[in-house]
């Protein structure tokens, strides 16, 4: 049974936490809920949460970073089929308010498994690798993982998604953000990849 749009901001939009006074207008905190409601909730839950791991978590993500994203999907800066068409109809003003929107909901850490590889990720993270040249993820991404306006918030994402856009980047397949991610990408091996996309995913 299909569960209507009103059904669905019931649940979960209209309870979830309310914006910075001054972020967004009334008028435009319903117009957010709506898209969400009718485009972003199957791949990226109500509040952002992203059940799946092939799919970003946007809960806690910058406005101005998922403003950003949205503009190079619409205009194939960004490619991804999917996403160019559910950006297509959106407005710069939408984008925004589903920017402000995304980052008001609580981001939630996830419980790492695997003590030792989570180590590695946490060694990688705070201090790079020296012998392959390799930067620390902090020193752009800050020591929690939080991003800025213009750098992603990595904290709390799925490792699985972390991984595909190294991937990406490592393969020139996402050239959308700073190319110096092509080359980061390219230094990691696999496993530094793999731990540090698991340890990323600890942080709060």
């Amino acid at each position: 049974m299909r569960t209507s749009i009103p059904t669905l901001l019931t649940l979960g939009l209209l309870t979830s936490l309310a914006l910075p006074a001054g972020a967004a207008t009334p008028e435009e905190l319903t117009r957010a809920q709506t898209i969400v409601a009718e485009r972003c909730f199957m791949c990226h839950g109500l509040q952002g949460e992203s059940a799946s791991a092939v799919f970003p978590r946007l809960a806690g993500q910058h406005a101005d970073y998922i403003a950003r994203q949205l503009a190079d999907f619409k205009s194939g800066k960004r490619k991804s089929e999917t996403m160019k068409s559910q950006a297509e109809e959106l407005s710069p003003t939408d984008m925004k308010v589903l920017g402000t929107f995304f980052e008001a909901q609580p981001a939630a850490a996830r419980r790492g498994r695997d003590a030792e590889l989570i180590a590695v990720g946490a060694y990688i993270f705070k201090r790079g690798n020296t012998f392959s040249g390799l930067p620390a993820c902090a020193s752009c991404h800050g020591d929690k993982g939080l991003g800025t306006a213009q750098l992603p918030r990595l904290a709390g994402q799925h490792p699985r998604y972390i991984e595909d856009q190294l991937k990406q980047f490592n393969l020139r397949e996402r050239t959308n953000d700073n190319a110096v991610m092509h080359t980061i990408a390219s230094k990691l091996s696999e496993l530094e990849a793999h731990a540090v996309a698991e340890y990323i995913a600890t942080l709060e």
